[in-house]
């Protein structure tokens, strides 16, 4: 199949695969609201990042439209190393959905060397999507940093305990999902994890109380999956 090369390109494939019915199911289903999107679920957008040429150029242009899918295609083909602080605040700013957040705070942002101070610039952002950002950029540093030390990441569980009180959907939902993460990375953080969700759980808040059970009932499962990073740590040869 031939590659899309220019933003035009895209874009026109973008509107031929828009669904006004996905618009509302999205709402509904996954409390993604947002203007200017033709309602297209993330899968089928990957399928069609696939026909993309990459290029930093076209990012930026498609960034500059105003189609909302366009904009969530971006990092499937951003180079990660073209990566700046300045396009980082440019680009969480415009944050109005979950699913752009974690599209690029998982990918391009999170591993980016501007992830880990990035982090503490966002944590306690006024605004639900910028604050979200802050912690998922946390769950993105942990994947796009397979190498990093533990203290990374103690350091981020003190700001998820103060940060466990906030009642917002999406942001509770990250913080969570962070503390999580990090009592996965490998046996010793899922001790101080599990520390700070039975802290957590003292808080009187809804949302902390949420947070911490949820935590709790992972991390001290038999099951949970401890991915053992770094690995030349905690699965030398």
């Amino acid at each position: 199949m031939k590659k899309l090369i220019t933003a035009e390109d895209v874009l026109s494939e973008l509107k031929k695969m828009a669904d006004p019915e996905k618009v509302i199911s999205k709402e509904k289903k996954f409390g993604i609201t947002t203007s200017n999107s033709l309602g297209i679920y993330i899968k089928d957008l990957k399928a069609l990042a696939k026909q993309v040429k990459k290029s930093d150029e076209l990012a930026f242009e498609l960034f500059e439209s105003d189609v909302y899918e366009a904009k969530v295609l971006i990092p499937f083909f951003f180079n990660p190393k073209s990566i700046t602080p300045e396009l980082i605040e440019q680009w969480i700013a415009s944050f109005n959905t979950w699913e752009i957040c974690d599209t690029y705070c998982m990918s391009f942002m999170g591993q980016s060397q501007y992830a880990y101070d990035k982090i503490f610039e966002y944590v306690n952002h006024k605004n639900e999507f910028q604050k979200r950002a802050g912690f998922v950029l946390m769950v993105g540093h942990h994947f796009g940093h397979k190498n990093a030390p533990n203290t990374d990441f103690e350091a981020f569980l003190p700001i998820i305990k103060s940060q466990a009180t906030d009642e917002r959907n999406f942001v509770k939902k990250a913080v969570n999902w962070a503390l999580r993460t990090i009592g996965k990375r490998n046996k010793d953080l899922n001790k101080l994890a599990l520390t700070t969700a039975h802290e957590i759980l003292t808080l009187d808040s809804k949302s902390a109380q949420w947070i911490a059970k949820d935590a709790i009932k992972e991390l001290e499962s038999p099951k949970v999956n401890i991915q053992d990073y770094p690995r030349s740590i905690y699965r030398p040869k």
